[in-house]
């Protein structure tokens, strides 16, 4: 059996992208991160300690966004895969990353990438 964390929109700012001014003034990004793991510990013992803590993923989804820059998206979208995956508990991971604020010359509806691993992949 596979149960599954969810969280989405984790909203961060930072300097991601191949154009000079996407260096210089940044820009948020959105994350969602989807957790396969198993909950039959946490709900026997009740406690957190048990399953992935969420809030810690989502602050340290965060934390990556903010630090060093990447030319693209999907360098950040990997180094966060890697993060949930070094998490106890996880047996895999899928993170989407939205760019809101793409520079795109026409009008659109909105920008991701997404990768899914499995943990020891």
């Amino acid at each position: 059996m596979t149960d599954v964390i969810t969280i989405e929109g984790i909203q961060a700012f930072g300097y991601h992208g191949v154009f000079p001014e996407e260096r210089r003034e940044g820009q948020t990004f959105l994350v969602d991160v989807e957790i396969e793991t198993s909950f039959d510990e946490a709900i026997v013992h009740d406690d957190v300690a048990y399953t992935v803590d969420y809030g810690v993923v989502a602050e340290r989804v965060a934390e990556i966004i903010q630090r060093e820059p990447a030319d693209l998206i999907e360098t950040v979208c990997d180094r966060i895969i890697t993060m949930v995956l070094s998490l106890e508990r996880v047996r895999a991971a899928r993170v989407t990353i939205h760019k809101p604020q793409a520079p795109i010359a026409v009008p659109f509806g909105g920008v991701s990438v997404s990768r899914r691993k499995e943990a020891g992949s």
